[in-house]
């Protein structure tokens, strides 16, 4: 499947059944037009498999336009992002003692980024920033975005983000760790922890601003993914997808 990221997407929730059942194997998040369905695939770290990592999460932020499906996952995260919807949770600033950096992007986001990892900018199709840690780049941040149109306006188009949160973890034969969801600064951010069977430990988070679909993508080897954990959701809590 294919679709411009130039042309915005109107939200078909009726869709989403149709997708899941469609697509196995994968990470689908499916966007409608009003006669057309589009699906997108996120696959595990490999980037040996057939759709690497790095692929298959392009893929995800860019043709994810207008059905975003997530929830916001909360193991080792901060107390309060468990708040309900209704709540604001505080954007997370701590820095964790300098692993963690400032970053403000000329198209209106920031973020919290690992301190010393290399950073790469607008792989088409793939991401808008790239954050690889220096010795194993299975170890990365990835945010895309792509337009949607000024109707849709928040994820909660889904419905229930633990509903689809375990449609995606069973398109995928991955296990859902959490799908939650939690609301800063006015915005309602869902964000999935999954366990993947391949040995991948991948955290995604949705967002609708701005006229666009914000994806962060956070993956780490299974192994490596306690010592990460802290490190991630921090992050993850940090971006905004506009400047304060």
């Amino acid at each position: 499947f294919s679709q411009t990221a130039n042309h915005p997407i109107a939200l078909s929730p009726s869709s989403f059944t149709f997708i899941f059942t469609t697509m196995a194997r994968s990470l689908v998040l499916f966007l409608a037009a009003s006669v057309s369905t589009t699906a997108i695939t996120a696959f595990s770290i490999n980037d040996n498999a057939a759709v690497s990592r790095r692929e298959s999460f392009s893929q995800t932020a860019s043709l994810f336009g207008g059905v975003i499906a997530a929830s916001s996952v909360l193991v080792g995260a901060p107390a309060s992002s468990f708040a309900e919807v209704t709540d604001e949770t505080p954007k997370v600033s701590t820095r964790m003692g300098g692993l963690l950096e400032k970053y403000q992007d000329s198209r209106g986001w920031t973020i919290l980024a690992p301190s010393g990892w290399n950073k790469f900018d607008g792989e088409v199709g793939a991401y808008d920033v790239k954050w690889e840690d220096l010795v194993d780049p299975t170890e990365n941040i990835k945010i895309s975005s792509t337009p949607v149109k000024s109707t849709t306006t928040s994820v909660d188009v889904l419905g229930d983000v633990k509903e689809v949160g375990a449609k995606l973890a069973s398109s995928r034969n991955a296990k859902l760790i959490a799908a939650l969801e939690r609301q800063t600064d006015g915005i309602l951010f869902y964000t999935f922890d999954f366990a993947l069977d391949d040995g991948t430990h991948q955290l995604l988070q949705l967002c609708v601003n701005k006229g666009k679909i914000w994806s962060l993508d956070a993956n780490s080897k299974e192994k490596k993914f306690a010592k990460r954990k802290d490190l991630y959701y921090n992050i993850l809590g940090s971006f905004m997808p506009k400047l304060a």
